[in-house]
């Protein structure tokens, strides 16, 4: 059988390795094609080094890019991470069609955020979805799913790499294997109990400092890495990273500055304190929480508002 992945980053590489390990004659490749800029794509490269056909992802939007698409005469075609909206042509044209990564158990979270948003609303179990796309979004049928366990202190980096990532790449393998085995279900999302998200921005990342402490601590974990859960110091927004929430109470009001130490700087919250590992100051890069502490003379009994 002959398989075709539409992806990128370091997860479509992946994807498109572990394929090639397993076996699996895989037909080519869209990704990103590298600009001027210098920078190349993970797949796209993987792709060219194992001489495998590449055509740009947004050319699939073309009607020439279509033609490129369909000479590649693949059997079956894998969506590992695609940020892109194709036109459904794009999911028919393989005979046995497409499926999609979603990290999410469907119809749960259904959007692009889908990690961000668990964090941040407290789940302690998500997993991932391979689903047949259709003209939705995260609508179509499922092919399998995966459970996996939200830790106390998981970030959206941290599920995702350690769990989500490697656990797709198996699912990818195996969706391969039960089509070719012609053993691939279809099952209906159940449309009543779907939720969907919006992308998270900016504006659901401000942390509201009399909240309680968890929910505050699920908010920064579900910014972290992207975007970064923020307050303003100085009129200028801080974003928070590496933190850990510790049951101590200890007086003071929320948002306040405990002690500041080499190492970071400690918050009151409601019902615990914040530990702060990292930070990232507007226009700046990410710092320990000491040292940008130092820099710009935080001092204990501060309070963030």
């Amino acid at each position: 059988m002959r398989v075709a992945i539409i992806g990128q980053a370091e997860f479509g590489e992946a994807v498109l390795r572990r394929l090639l390990d397993d076996g699996v004659t895989v037909a080519g490749v869209a990704a990103p094609e590298p600009t001027g800029n210098g920078r190349r794509d993970p797949l796209w490269s993987a792709s060219e080094a194992n001489d495998i056909p590449r055509v740009s992802t947004t050319a699939l939007k073309e009607p020439n890019g279509l033609v490129k698409w369909k000479e590649l005469e693949a059997d079956f075609c894998l969506m590992a991470f695609v940020t892109e909206f194709l036109p459904d042509e794009v999911f028919t044209l393989p005979k046995y069609g497409t499926a999609q990564y979603h990290p999410s158990l469907l119809p749960s979270y259904r959007g692009k955020s889908a990690i961000n948003w668990a964090i941040i609303n407290g789940e302690k179990e998500t997993g991932l979805s391979v689903f047949w796309p259709d003209e939705g979004i995260d609508t179509g049928p499922i092919l399998l799913q995966k459970r996996c366990e939200i830790g106390p202190d998981d970030t959206v980096g941290s599920l995702y790499f350690d769990r989500l990532f490697p656990m797709g790449v198996d699912a990818m393998s195996e969706a391969v294997s039960l089509v070719a085995a012609g053993e691939a279900p279809r099952v209906e999302q159940d449309h009543a109990a779907a939720t969907f998200e919006p992308g998270c921005r900016d504006q659901h990342a401000e942390i509201h400092w009399h909240r309680p402490a968890r929910v505050v601590y699920d908010l920064i974990r579900g910014c972290d890495p992207r975007p970064g859960a923020w307050t303003l110091f100085n009129e200028e927004r801080l974003r928070f990273f590496d933190c850990r929430l510790t049951g101590e109470r200890r007086p003071g009001m929320p948002g306040q500055v405990l002690d500041i130490d080499d190492e970071g700087f400690s918050i009151r919250l409601n019902g615990g304190v914040l530990r702060v590992g990292r930070v990232r100051h507007t226009g700046r890069s990410k710092v320990p929480a000491g040292e940008w502490a130092s820099h710009v003379g935080l001092t204990t009994g501060f309070r963030f508002r």
